[in-house]
């Protein structure tokens, strides 16, 4: 059987299922414009790069790339016939014509984020201003992703939440399906341990507040974090703080006066930087063993797309504090499996993430039961199945037509 997985800058949230497919004996090809890891046997069919907005319009954007994707997928099925079966992401416009070259081929949609004006995180900052051009932007932005459902045999959304955005009519077409979590790989450890920049070892038996994100920023709600940090040191002169994250942009924008969110909010809180320690991006082992020795993990969100990070903390046994926003309530059930706070209440926060040092010997049961949700929903080997059989069952219904 063969497959072709489409994204942007690959392999992105089919890592794990490439891999699986590739095992399993299945030719597995990527079309992406750049390869982020190499992962073996597994070809790259790599198509020209696009400038993204706002060089140029969202609508010419989406054209572009989905007309660049459409020209690759011809040269592959001149070489060697169509595919089986093509899985892609349809954000940001590289499925739009999938169908215009391949009219029998079934098409599956990775349906990550449809854009909403109000309600999701586009006006959650109450300072947002909502203008029309934003309006219409947002609306351009939808068009790629309903002409891409349109065409579509099938699509998988992650989560329940992030499934709701997509216009009802369109839901009966939407399975729910997370990537999956490697519960093998996260899993509690007591004598795991993280080496700091600076040479001190930290292991479980410390008070470690732990926050993770790709970026420091306001979409995941570093600056709340950080607030709520500095009042906690005030009180506890034991705790420290791990953070592991960029210093760029992921989601939303930059600041106007190009300082970055870390070097802002140290200024505002001038929390002892002896007291806070920032790894940058580090690799996912590192970021396991941050869970494993976590007292306590904070993950706060906008209402937008879930983070594999709060899934691996508690999927390593750290009690989590999540934002009260739609995300979270996928996973997260307060005083049972975590905790949820208001996203903007940094008060609020800190005395939570007080309340979890003082009584740290009592979320045992939290602890376990924050991983058996982990297990029950979001595993690795069950979200693999799950997709696995839809896209065999798709594949093997074209073979027999």
């Amino acid at each position: 059987m063969k497959i072709v997985l489409v994204h942007r800058h690959g392999p992105g949230q089919f890592v794990h299922l490439a891999c699986h497919l590739a095992d399993a004996g299945w030719q597995v090809s990527f079309l992406c414009e750049a390869m982020n890891v190499r992962l073996p046997g597994i070809r790259t069919l790599r198509q020209p790069v696009t400038a993204p907005p706002p060089a140029i319009p969202f609508a010419q954007y989406h054209q572009d790339v989905g007309l660049k994707a459409a020209r690759t997928l011809e040269s592959l099925v001149r070489e060697e016939g169509a595919p089986d079966i093509v899985y892609g992401h349809i954000g940001w416009g590289s499925m739009m014509f999938a169908r215009d070259v391949l009219p029998k081929t079934p098409l599956i949609g990775y349906c990550e984020h449809y854009y909403h004006a109000t309600g999701r995180d586009v006006g959650f900052d109450p300072d947002d201003e909502i203008t029309l051009a934003k309006r219409a932007q947002l609306r351009v932005r939808n068009a790629a992703q309903l002409t891409t459902l349109d065409q579509l045999d099938a699509a998988i959304s992650p989560t329940k939440w992030q499934k709701s955005a997509f216009p009802a009519a369109y839901h009966h077409k939407i399975g729910v399906c997370h990537d999956g979590i490697d519960t093998h790989r996260c899993q509690p450890n007591p004598n795991a341990s993280l080496t700091l920049p600076d040479g001190r070892v930290l292991t479980a038996r410390d008070q470690v507040i732990t926050y993770v994100a790709r970026d420091l920023e306001p979409y995941r709600g570093f600056p709340t974090f950080i607030r709520a940090a500095a009042k906690l040191a005030q009180q506890n002169p034991d705790a420290q703080f791990v953070i592991a994250g960029g210093d760029g942009v992921s989601y939303g924008q930059a600041r106007k006066d190009g300082r970055t969110w870390r070097d802002v909010m140290m200024a505002e809180t001038q929390i002892d930087p002896s007291r806070i320690h920032f790894l940058g991006q580090i690799p996912h082992d590192q970021l396991i063993r941050m869970y494993q020795i976590s007292s306590l993990h904070v993950y706060l969100t906008y209402p937008f797309v879930l983070s594999w990070s709060v899934l691996e903390a508690m999927a390593c046994g750290a009690p989590v504090i999540a934002s009260d926003t739609g995300p979270c309530h996928d996973m997260i059930r307060d005083r049972q499996n975590g905790f949820l706070t208001d996203f903007w209440d940094s008060d609020a926060l800190a005395m939570k993430m007080a309340f979890c040092l003082t009584h740290r010997d009592d979320l045992t049961p939290l602890r376990e039961r924050a991983r058996k949700t982990i297990l029950n929903h979001f595993d690795l080997r069950r979200c693999l199945d799950r997709q696995t059989t839809l896209i065999e069952n798709l594949a093997s219904g074209r073979k027999s037509r």
